[in-house]
């Protein structure tokens, strides 16, 4: 499917430190646009967060490269 997300312009600044956070990591598309947007507007992505993540789903993988928590992952 295809869906969209947006952000202010002005939210982020060029090297501001953004911690990217979600309720849930499945598949790891919506972590990953989410991810995308905050470096399109230059900030630095110091790690990624989320409450539930579903292991067997992978999504983990699309966010090589940055750091990722989980609080409880099943």
């Amino acid at each position: 499917g295809t869906d969209k997300l947006a952000v202010h312009e002005d939210a982020i600044q060029p090297g501001m430190n953004v911690l990217v956070h979600d309720d849930l990591l499945a598949t790891g598309g919506t972590a990953r646009a989410k991810v995308r947007l905050v470096e399109k507007l230059g900030g630095n992505v110091v790690g990624v967060c989320f409450l539930v993540e579903l292991a067997d789903l992978g999504g983990r993988a699309k966010l090589d490269g940055y750091d990722v928590m989980s609080l409880i992952t099943y």
